[in-house]
């Protein structure tokens, strides 16, 4: 069977792609969430909190290859499962820009990427797109990936072929002045935006929601969510705010497959560094 026969009624196979600090254990529920609501298979990228201190330091090439194995793993249970269709990939926090650098066709000298025709949705969760240049914790991951994947795949690069969807939170105001969570919420933002994160700034706690905003994706902003699992209240992988984007996630993904069907035709390996071409 092949999923261009009927790309409407078939169902995902789902690659998660956790985020920095985090190691697959912590997404379990989250699997389970993503099972009942529809996904035919989950796949978790095998990327533990270790590698991702070594990533501080050493730059993001290990966790991509990682996160790449995980993709033809996954891609290869859609073969069964979703009749190969492309898969609905889910990035927590940094997961989410590790996800669009695994669409750059020559991400590292030697290691091409290139998973562009395997993906058909970029979901991300809390993902800080934008982050400052300045110092701190948003100038480092600026380095490491954020500005590696705004110079090889900036904004929705592969739209409308890849259908694009940022979740954001505008859960936890930063406030200088105002209670202890807001205060360090405040300091977080700045890590993140510089100083362009002022006072009243709101985000889930960690990243603003301006910063989780990718050019030309599709916006959802949730109220009353945290950015992970050990932040003191719903985060974005449990059941109040998936009831609200899980449904525009699988929405904009069967988008994307029928635009491969019905669409203009496209070529992946154009040679070019990243667009499809006729």
């Amino acid at each position: 069977m092949d999923w261009r026969r009927h790309p409407s009624e078939i169902r995902p196979t789902v690659l998660v792609l956790g985020g920095f600090l985090t190691a697959p254990p912590m997404y379990r529920p989250f699997v389970d969430r993503l099972l009942e609501r529809g996904a035919a298979e989950v796949v978790v990228a095998r990327v533990w909190t270790p590698d991702w201190i070594i990533a501080a330091t050493r730059g993001c090439s290990a966790i991509t290859v990682r996160s790449g194995r995980a993709l033809i793993d996954a891609a290869r249970l859609s073969g069964e499962a979703s009749e190969g269709a492309p898969l609905l990939v889910v990035g927590h926090s940094a997961g989410g820009l590790i996800a669009r650098l695994l669409t750059a066709q020559e991400l590292f000298p030697g290691r091409r990427f290139g998973a562009a025709s395997r993906i058909g949705a970029i979901v991300t969760l809390g993902t800080p797109h934008e982050l400052s240049a300045g110092s701190g914790v948003g100038r480092r991951l600026n380095e490491v990936v954020a500005g590696l994947a705004e110079a090889t795949v900036p904004g929705a690069y592969y739209a409308p072929e890849i259908g694009y969807v940022s979740v954001a939170s505008r859960g936890i105001r930063g406030d200088v002045t105002g209670t202890g969570r807001e205060r360090v919420a405040h300091l977080l933002y700045r890590s993140v935006l510089g100083r362009a994160a002022v006072s009243g700034t709101l985000g889930d706690g960690l990243v603003p929601v301006d910063a989780a905003m990718l050019t030309g994706a599709q916006h959802i902003v949730l109220d009353g969510t945290v950015h992970g699992q050990g932040g003191g209240g719903p985060w974005y992988g449990t059941d109040p705010a998936m009831d609200v984007w899980w449904p525009a996630a699988l929405a904009a993904w069967h988008e994307a497959l029928a635009c491969r069907v019905t669409g203009r035709p496209a070529s992946f390996d154009s040679g070019l560094p990243g667009r499809y071409s006729s």
